[in-house]
């Protein structure tokens, strides 16, 4: 019998991934009484969840300590090396976009500065563009910057844009659609290919029947 260890998105997508899982005919339910854990294995030992930040899923994937990975393709962006991107789950999904306040002119000619937590994003957006930015990096929240005057604009993960709306901005562009996806160990692929392809089949069922 062979195990896998996954490590899985904390919060909302992590719901989302185990109703996903659920549906594949996987047995999940040793994960509902959680508290504060955050490593859990199946009672038949063959699934291992890790629970950690997105942006860490990659780093446990690509150092070996888990298997598979279930993250944003928005991470996934930023952290480009070091796994196989297998399948796209269809889940999680929202979009990049450019977002400011009302007067913000996108067409001005001036060197406009960017606030973002994803500067490859933003970088590559405007540079496709030909427009030379300023990437101003932020790890919190980055929509008080246009307010604030610390940027001209930001580059965003929109969902509802409901946050955007509270902070008086609105979406002037979008830049492309994200999702979920899920990613393998370059090296677990070869040693555990039969395990992860069983995994993978059934998802991948799952997902098709859905279209």
């Amino acid at each position: 019998m062979t195990q896998l260890t996954i490590a899985l998105t904390k919060g909302r997508l992590e719901k989302q991934t185990l109703a996903l899982f659920e549906q594949a005919g996987i047995d999940v339910s040793f994960m509902q009484n959680k508290q504060r854990k955050l490593i859990f294995t199946s009672p038949d030992q063959r699934i291992t969840f890790l629970l950690v930040k997105a942006a860490d899923v990659t780093t446990y994937v690509r150092h070996g300590v888990a298997d598979l990975g279930i993250v944003g393709k928005d991470v996934l962006i930023e952290h480009p090396f070091g796994y196989y991107e297998m399948l796209d789950l269809k889940i999680g999904v929202c979009k990049f976009s450019v977002a400011s306040t009302q007067n913000y002119q996108p067409d001005d000619y001036k060197r406009k500065r960017i606030a973002t937590k994803y500067p490859t994003v933003a970088s590559e957006h405007f540079r496709k563009k030909g427009e030379d930015v300023e990437i101003i990096k932020i790890e919190g929240s980055v929509e008080i910057a246009p307010v604030l005057g610390l940027a001209d604009a930001i580059v965003d993960i929109v969902e509802t844009g409901t946050t955007l709306r509270e902070n008086g901005l609105e979406i002037f562009e979008d830049i492309c659609s994200i999702s979920a996806r899920l990613i393998v160990n370059k090296a677990m692929l070869k040693r555990k290919r039969q395990a992860i392809f069983q995994l993978f089949d059934a998802l991948q069922s799952v997902i098709e029947g859905e279209k």
